[in-house]
């Protein structure tokens, strides 16, 4: 538990809250979003800064040691105190960021940590928005099709490290035969006396290999190998070693596993995969966009009952537990940036012109373009050793039928492939830019669609839909690459039942699914299925919304639907 305070006239930086208890706190319970834990509307409404503090005790062990302050994510902005003065200031409200503290604060004593949290978006912001103004005060505006929770969502750290220390390790592995090749990079801090002693340990702790060196490579005989719904870890101990003292280790969990792309087959480890699953949503009731271990299980029993074996981190990268637990269990992983929203021809997933131009000096531009760039070699660097990662989404159904979105994706494809060359990468293509048209799908290295014929288009008549689709799958299909179907579906209210099906209705959602697999089916070149959504999920309120989008297969609780149980049928074989 925090003190809390709300800001709405922005003065808290001018007044110095970050120096004395925060004027007219509450309390806030961390990791949270804010937004449901009260039942006044101006709190749920609320646009601008936030403030959270605390105090901490800086254990007394600590005092030959650095202490860092680490945030999992705080969204969107972040600026933190330790006492009075300033010691990080951060933009992206879905990674992680950290402070070395230790100039600040003593081992043993107190200090006051103070993070001022400001959910405010602008176009130069991923995603994007705009502050409008309005007779009753500032409205955020934004195109993304979930609702705008802001908050500390994920855990804050204090943790400590040697002078000497390992920064970072990069893991890469390849098969040779029966036996696994395992490479790695260590970058270390202030350590140019020091060596690099990396030991591999199996799953049952026994010692697989060894090697000295900051960047070189290992042999693993008869190996385990990390596969689709066997997630086998090995761990390597990275050490940093004077003589036979060590100074600092680290321990990083890895899996041999191999991605590669063959015509228009997806490879694990030279053998084709198919992926079943769904787009999901970091999204609770009452706690928005917190992570909680206790319901990220419920969601994970759900995949298993159902017989996915793959998700897509739609729109943002997810909590790090959640890669974690991906990892162990051999799910397949879509990993995105929150470049959501980046389309003025779409209306929070709902077609609608905006009234600005999507890229332009006043919208995105160029100086939007370097923060995703940014954005994009921060998720590759947070999530880079996680196995269960197989793909890179640089974004979600951008605008891309024009000459300015083929100009700002292409430097980003470039850098994606610049921070890691082990994992295909590509973009979700929305239906506004089918085949034919679109400019950015040429750079991609397996095109991810979201196509809602029978739902947006061709709404009701689902022999119309399946030939439009037909047609359109046959373009993607000619280009000799995978396709997944990343987003399909059908808004649907649980417990409304019409013979013959329409609309909203249960029924209808399993005929739009069944017309789906029927085209999916048909295509050798489609290598994977993803609906839209696994559990209904809070947006901004308007007449196309339901309490939220209601797309779910899950409701938001995590109950099934009727469409549930022909999924499971289809993905697992079972009736019930």
């Amino acid at each position: 538990m925090w003190d809390f305070a709300f800001d709405a006239e922005d003065r808290g930086q001018i007044e110095e809250w970050f120096a004395h208890p925060l004027p007219g706190h509450t309390e806030m319970a961390v990791p949270a979003s804010y937004q449901d834990l009260s039942t006044d509307p101006a709190i749920r409404d609320h646009v601008g800064p936030v403030w959270y503090q605390r105090e901490v005790r800086i254990p007394r062990g600590w005092a030959d040691d650095r202490v860092i302050l680490h945030f999992e994510s705080a969204t969107h902005a972040a600026t933190v105190w330790v006492d009075d003065v300033e010691v990080v200031s951060h933009s992206g409200g879905y990674l992680p960021f950290e402070a070395d503290i230790t100039d600040y604060v003593h081992a043993g004593k107190k200090c006051r940590l103070t993070v001022r949290v400001d959910n405010r978006l602008s176009f130069q912001t991923i995603p994007p928005g705009v502050i409008v103004d309005s007779p009753d005060g500032p409205k955020q505006k934004y195109w993304h099709d979930f609702f705008n929770y802001a908050g500390i969502h994920r855990d804050v750290w204090l943790y400590s490290r040697p002078q000497a220390h390992i920064e970072d390790v990069t893991i890469t592995t390849d098969i040779d035969g029966d036996d696994g090749i395992v490479t790695w990079s260590v970058l270390s801090h202030d350590a140019d006396s020091l060596s690099t002693k990396v030991t591999i340990f199996d799953a049952e702790d026994r010692m697989v290999a060894e090697e000295t060196g900051a960047s070189a490579q290992a042999r693993i005989p008869s190996v385990h190998l990390w596969q689709p719904g066997q997630g086998y870890l090995y761990e390597a101990e990275i050490s940093l070693v004077d003589g036979e003292q060590i100074v600092d280790s680290y321990r990083q969990t890895f899996g041999v596993r191999t991605i590669r792309v063959d015509g228009t087959r997806l490879l694990i480890n030279n053998e084709p995969v198919y992926l079943t699953g769904f787009g999901m949503h970091e999204d609770h009731q009452t706690i928005g966009k917190a992570h909680n271990d206790a319901l990220m299980l419920r969601d994970a029993a759900c995949l298993e009952w159902i017989g996915a074996n793959s998700l897509r981190t739609s729109h943002y990268p997810y909590s790090e537990h959640v890669l974690d637990y991906a990892d162990r269990h051999g799910l397949l992983v879509i990993d995105e940036t929150p470049a959501v929203g980046m389309n003025m021809g779409l209306g929070g997933g709902i077609f609608g012109a905006q009234g600005y131009t999507t890229f332009s000096p006043e919208t995105i531009n160029g100086e939007t373009q370097k923060v995703h760039a940014q954005v994009i070699r921060d998720l590759i660097a947070r999530d880079k050793n996680h196995p269960s990662v197989i793909i890179w989404s640089i974004a979600n159904e951008p605008e891309s039928e024009t000459e300015a979105a083929e100009n700002y994706f292409r430097p980003l494809f470039d850098v994606a492939r610049e921070a890691d060359s082990t994992r295909p990468v590509s973009f979700v293509n929305v239906m506004l830019a089918p085949y034919g048209k679109c400019r950015v799908s040429q750079f991609s290295d397996i095109f991810l669609l979201n196509r809602y014929y029978g739902w947006y288009v061709d709404t009701g008549d689902l022999d119309a839909a399946e030939r439009h689709w037909r047609e359109e799958m046959a373009g993607w299909a000619s280009e000799n690459k995978p396709i997944i179907i990343t987003e399909y579906g059908a808004d649907t209210m649980p417990g409304l039942h019409q013979i013959p099906a329409q609309p909203w209705s249960e029924e209808y959602q399993i005929d739009v699914l069944q017309m789906n697999e029927r085209v999916f089916d048909s295509f050798d070149a489609v290598v994977g299925e993803q609906i839209w959504n696994f559990a209904d999920f809070a947006t901004t309120s308007g007449t196309m919304r339901v309490g939220g989008n209601r797309k779910g297969i899950f409701t938001r609780d995590r109950q099934p639907k009727s469409a549930a149980f022909h999924l499971r049928k289809r993905w697992r074989g079972i009736e019930q």
